[in-house]
């Protein structure tokens, strides 16, 4: 149940008319910074599972851009303030790249997930090992040493694969 709403302060026909071509689900005009405030407090309210992302540029949008779960900021000619608040800075001013920046979060988590899991695996199979007698010194060396660097190097997918 995703929406994507647009908060701006252009002139109604203008807002309305960028959301029609942009497929918007909903858009607010002529706003104000306190307007734009007031309506991603009620969305943060109303938002029970998600988050609450607002994307801006402006000096206007950078207390919106802290309030928000997820404040993104377009950095080639945003403000100061507005980068400043921000939890992401999308420096190419594409707002396309937002899809980029969460498909390669995405990953990046899946291969922190899996390195956590493959540690913490190898250390719980040989300190059984270990208090079964089975075990030696150069396994707990492996479960310590070894498992850093395979973890290193599963995360080293990150530069092979193309996300973008």
């Amino acid at each position: 149940n995703k929406k994507i709403v647009m908060l701006t302060g252009d002139k109604k026909e203008v807002g309305e008319d960028v959301a029609k071509k942009l497929k918007l689900d909903e858009v607010y005009s002529e706003l104000l910074p306190d307007g734009k405030i007031k309506i991603v407090e009620e969305m943060i309210l109303k938002t029970k599972e998600g988050k609450v992302m607002f994307c801006g540029d402006g000096v206007n949008d950078a207390p919106v851009i802290a309030l928000a779960d997820i404040g993104v900021a377009m950095g080639a000619f945003g403000s100061d303030a507005a980068i400043e608040a921000a939890d992401v800075v999308i420096m190419t001013d594409e707002p396309s790249k937002i899809k980029t920046a969460i498909d390669i979060s995405k990953k990046t988590m899946r291969i922190v997930k899996e390195n956590i899991a493959i540690a913490i695996g190898v250390k719980v199979i040989v300190l059984l090992l270990s208090a079964l007698g089975i075990s030696n010194m150069w396994q707990a060396v492996f479960a310590d040493v070894g498992v850093a660097i395979i973890a290193v190097i599963n995360a080293t997918r990150m530069l092979w694969e193309k996300i973008y």
